[in-house]
């Protein structure tokens, strides 16, 4: 199924600005901007909707005031809102039958897959889908991986005309809630709610032995390791991305291993992992950074530990998106041979943060101070330069009457007053 064509109209009345009407006779062509396009760059709308046409001519058309919005001349860098009409001049046909054509052709899926694919959703609305991945299914293709999540999507279409996007990850042997946006303008709000840290997630993990404290955050920082090809990342506290990550204890089997809880305050790759292994206890099954001490004996699997259990993130029509996955049958075995209790991992309240203690609140509050600050130092600089031309002497005479005190050297001789003569009057002294 292709993506649908964008609805093409003439110069008519506003109500007539959803339905497909062709070109004008001089090939001039007329769009109303969409919901989804809602304050995306005019460039952008153009690699979405028009993709046959190169920037060069988007810029081109642009500089020659052919791109019109609302009848006005627009930019490529311009924001559009929905509603508004966009003018775009007729297509150079010739000029995009050179170039292959951009549009993504969709894959062929067996009705296996399509099955297999559909059946990880567990939650479905108008903006979002939320999967369920097993353990062991990549969420993006790479080196020697051909099977994906991003090669499934094109089954989780359903009455949608747009190919679903992925807004953020999950590693390959970690199961459990992943989020895909069902348009671009979904996609822009989610990927902005992870950016700036309010969204939040919870993992549920077996780790190897009992931390000493039972609430607890790791803040250290992170960085790739070297020599590994960025495959693995280990704490740097010299160069490493400040990373942070909260555990609590949600129960325990002796000093043999616990069932924690898990939030990452921060995104960095295998953050988790990496956090629970510096602090000495490593996630069951994690053997890439726990070692041959991170694999227990008995009826526990030797399978990665790590589920994501919850998330929480605003959506776009401004209620919260809260989904909960179940867990995999290897975790749930392991859980229940353990002799845990899952109700209590539910029972532990989810922590929000405030805007205000968020990491993009932080950013723009710093920048607000320097930009204050830069402000200030300028009303300065500019206060000193007003003072200096207040007290600087000026050149040449003047500056030499200054000096004397304002009273000039030479004393200036007074000039005596003229006295009108009448007709017929001799002259004085004659």
């Amino acid at each position: 199924m292709s993506k649908a064509p964008v609805k093409a109209l003439t110069k008519a009345p506003a109500k007539t600005a959803g339905k497909a009407i062709a070109p004008d006779q001089q090939g001039i062509r007329e769009y109303a901007v969409a919901p989804d396009d809602d304050g995306i760059r005019l460039d952008r709308w153009f690699k979405r909707h028009l993709p046959d046409t190169s920037f060069n001519e988007v810029s081109r058309w642009a500089r020659t005031g052919q791109i019109r919005i609302d009848g006005k001349r627009a930019a490529p860098g311009d924001r559009i809102t929905t509603g508004q009409r966009l003018r775009v001049p007729p297509a150079d046909i010739e000029a995009q039958n050179a170039r292959p054509a951009r549009s993504r052709k969709r894959v062929d899926l067996t009705d296996d897959m399509i099955d297999y694919a559909q059946n990880m959703v567990i939650h479905k609305d108008n903006d979002a889908l939320v999967i369920n991945k097993p353990p062991g299914l990549a969420t993006q293709g790479g080196t020697k991986t051909s099977e994906h999540v991003d090669g499934l999507l094109d089954a989780l279409y359903f009455e949608g005309d747009q190919r679903p996007k992925l807004v953020h990850r999950l590693d390959k042997d970690t199961s459990g809630v992943l989020l895909v946006a069902r348009s671009a303008r979904s996609a822009a709000h989610f990927s902005k709610a992870f950016s700036s840290r309010t969204a939040r997630k919870v993992y549920w993990a077996l780790v190897v032995g009992v931390p000493a404290i039972e609430d607890g955050t790791v803040d250290l920082p992170l960085a790739k390791q070297p020599g590994t090809g960025g495959e693995k990342m280990h704490v740097d506290t010299e160069n490493g991305q400040p990373s942070k990550s909260r555990y609590r204890i949600i129960e325990r089997a002796g000093n043999t291993c616990c069932w924690v809880e898990l939030q990452p305050y921060t995104g960095r790759t295998h953050q988790l992992r990496v956090h629970m292994a510096a602090i000495g206890h490593p996630i069951v099954g994690d053997g890439k950074y726990g070692g041959k001490d991170a694999f227990l004996t008995g009826t526990i699997s030797r399978k990665m530990h790590l589920h994501a259990r919850r998330i929480r993130i605003d959506h776009p029509r401004g209620e919260a998106l809260d989904v909960t996955a179940n867990l995999p049958p290897h975790m749930a075995e392991s859980l229940e041979d353990l002799g845990f209790d899952l109700a209590l991992g539910d029972a532990l309240p989810m922590v929000t943060p405030k805007y205000k203690n968020t990491l993009e609140a932080k950013i723009k509050l710093k920048k607000n101070i320097a930009k204050a600050a830069r402000k200030e130092r300028k009303g300065e600089r500019r206060g000193r330069g007003e003072v200096k031309a207040a007290v600087k002497p000026a050149k040449g005479k003047t500056a030499k009457t200054a000096k004397a005190g304002g009273a000039s050297r030479r004393p200036v001789k007074p000039i005596a007053p003229t006295r009108k003569r009448t007709a017929g009057q001799p002259r004085k002294g004659k």
